[in-house]
């Protein structure tokens, strides 16, 4: 799944960086993991306010466990979550979709994660060096690492991993590439057999050198491992395809192997005996992937955690349950409409400004989740310290200037109410994921738009897979979407980098997104990012929608739960029990 394409949710889990699928009821059982890698500030002195949200401002313990659902009280050694169907590509740096990556998740274990401030913490790197020109990185490995067949890890597994990456077959989301390693542009020509920047040591210590510094670069770098023996034995320059029939039988080093995939029913996991931690408290985990309705699946026991938007509606009715531990969370992500800019009509900034003023936002985002969430007008969340309104336009809900833009852009009404411009008619085709919140979105958006003289084709699909290949058509003018959790800023900057999204190329946000990451100065880096927001605030290259607040609901048997504003539960999962 290229980084643009985020499905529209409000559950984060189970990886370093996630999304989650939207259901109905103001629900959400689904998770759904970015293939993208974590990154982090060089400083965070700011704190996050993951307790703010309606209703709730503590976690709240279960009150009665006599209530759990029979068939929950007699699970005794596996614990359930939901989960939207994967499409079966279980490889780190190569999946499909999102919630491939929560599946992977389990699989594998990265060099380095980060803390609940968004500062690193070792993981199967044991320590690390950054030379004084913040250029080169050197990473030290624990002793007696090994893959889930029982394989060392080692050095040479790290240096296959980035090199690998920097294959010109390589067409996934990692952003090794962005760090310009010494010698990887070479390597990914072709003139080079090996990547002169990448030195390994010893079995236990790999260095990598780069042409200029990047603030994201430890965490970076610290990703998922690959074990070179499984997935590079029969590796040759500029030809990856092959990785595709290693998917289903995955080696990895996280806290669970792959015991059964059942599209359209459940991932199987078993603890992984040779995991760096220990072998995980609970033998089995499963993603049930069949779908139905959250709140019915909490109700029967049928899964043990599920995640809901906040609302005070949601949090009475999970208190009144009695045999659930509900923890209040603001994710660190922002949605967003993703605008078509190849289409002639969303060129036009002054159309996409007018889009933003005649569209609701407060309706459709917060009254219609009874305060569950916030307007969102730049790509980052108030809980990043990168967070500012200075100089910010909050585009407030004003059909008469959204006409005013139109008129003034040349969109002129025609017969039927419709505008038109050179004998065009002013349409917006519209792409949703079937949910309460997209019926929402729709009902809104059709009478905003109308108002305003834009024809609404809504389509609204079952399957996320489906709908991202629709996106990936080009057959669209605006999408759904939200990010995974933003742990730097540059994180929530990606799809606007390099043409990602297709027709919007700055060359002075390129400049400013560079200047964001030549310093790990956090006050110079918060100046940056200011002028980067207005800058995007104004050009609306997507037109930013909303900021979730959410609750976990979860079985009150399970202990050691935690959750983290920037890796969500992926800390604490493989350390969950049942008491």
């Amino acid at each position: 799944m290229k980084r643009g394409i985020f499905l529209l949710t409000s559950l984060l889990i189970a990886s370093s960086l996630l999304v989650s699928a939207c259901s109905n009821n103001n629900s959400s059982s689904n998770s759904a993991s970015n293939t993208k890698s974590t990154t982090v500030p060089a400083t965070t002195t700011q704190e996050t306010p993951a307790s703010t949200v309606v209703g709730l401002t503590e976690p709240f313990t279960a009150t009665d466990l006599s209530k759990l659902p029979a068939v929950a009280q007699k699970r005794t050694d596996t614990i359930i979550v939901g989960l939207t169907d994967p499409s079966g590509a279980f490889t780190p740096y190569f999946q499909q979709s999102g919630y491939d990556g929560n599946v992977s998740s389990l699989l594998y274990a990265s060099l380095i994660n980060v803390d609940d401030k968004g500062l690193p913490v070792p993981e199967l790197a044991e320590s690390w060096d950054i030379s004084d020109d913040a250029l080169t990185y050197t990473f030290h490995l624990k002793s007696d690492l090994k893959f889930s067949d029982g394989s060392p890890l080692t050095a040479d597994d790290v240096a296959f991993t980035w090199t690998i990456l920097h294959d010109k077959a390589y067409d996934g989301d990692s952003q090794v590439l962005t760090l310009n390693v010494v010698g990887g542009a070479a390597y990914k020509a072709g003139t080079a057999t090996t990547i002169t920047g990448i030195k390994v040591t010893d079995p236990k210590t790999i260095s990598v050198t780069l042409e200029k510094p990047n603030a994201t670069a430890l965490v970076t770098l610290g990703s998922n491992v690959l074990s070179k023996a499984y997935y590079g034995k029969d590796y040759k320059f500029g030809q990856l395809d092959y990785i595709k029939k290693l998917h289903e039988k995955p080696v990895g080093n996280g806290p669970y192997t792959l015991e059964k995939f059942i599209p359209g029913q459940e991932v199987r996991f078993v603890a992984n005996e040779y995991y760096y931690k220990g072998k995980p408290a609970t033998e089995h985990f499963i993603y049930k992937t069949t779908e139905g309705d959250v709140w019915q699946f909490v109700e029967t026991g049928e899964v043990d955690y599920a995640s809901f938007s906040a609302t005070q509606e949601n949090i009475d009715k999970l208190k009144g349950l009695g045999y659930l531990n509900v923890i209040p969370y603001t994710p660190s992500s922002y949605g967003y409409l993703q605008a078509n800019l190849e289409h002639e009509q969303l060129k036009d900034k002054a159309v996409r400004q007018a889009i933003t003023y005649g569209l609701d936002r407060k309706s459709i985002y917060v009254d219609a989740s009874q305060g569950a969430g916030s307007v969102a007008n730049i790509p980052a969340s108030p809980i990043s310290w990168s967070y500012t309104e200075e100089g910010i336009n909050p585009y407030n809900y004003d059909p008469e200037k959204a006409k005013e833009l139109l008129d003034g852009a040349g969109w002129t009404v025609g017969a039927g109410g419709i505008r038109e411009k050179d004998g065009k008619p002013l349409s917006i085709h519209f792409l949703g994921s079937k949910s309460k919140n997209t019926d929402i979105f729709i009902a809104v958006a059709k009478e905003n738009f109308e108002a305003l003289g834009i024809k609404f084709e809504p389509e609204v699909f079952a399957d996320f897979n489906s709908l991202v290949s629709k996106v990936e058509g080009g057959d669209y003018d605006l999408v759904s979407f939200s990010t995974p959790m933003l742990t730097d800023p540059s994180d929530g900057l990606l799809q606007f980098l390099n043409g990602e999204i297709k027709g919007y190329d700055n060359p002075k946000f390129k400049e400013l997104y560079d200047k964001g990451l030549a310093t790990t100065d956090i006050e110079e880096r918060k100046k940056i990012y200011t002028e980067l927001y207005q800058l995007l605030n104004d050009e609306l290259p997507v037109i930013f929608t909303s900021y979730k607040k959410t609750v976990y609901a979860y079985n009150g048997r399970i202990e050691n739960v935690t959750v983290s504003p920037f890796i969500g539960l992926a800390g604490s999962l493989p350390n969950w029990s049942l008491k």
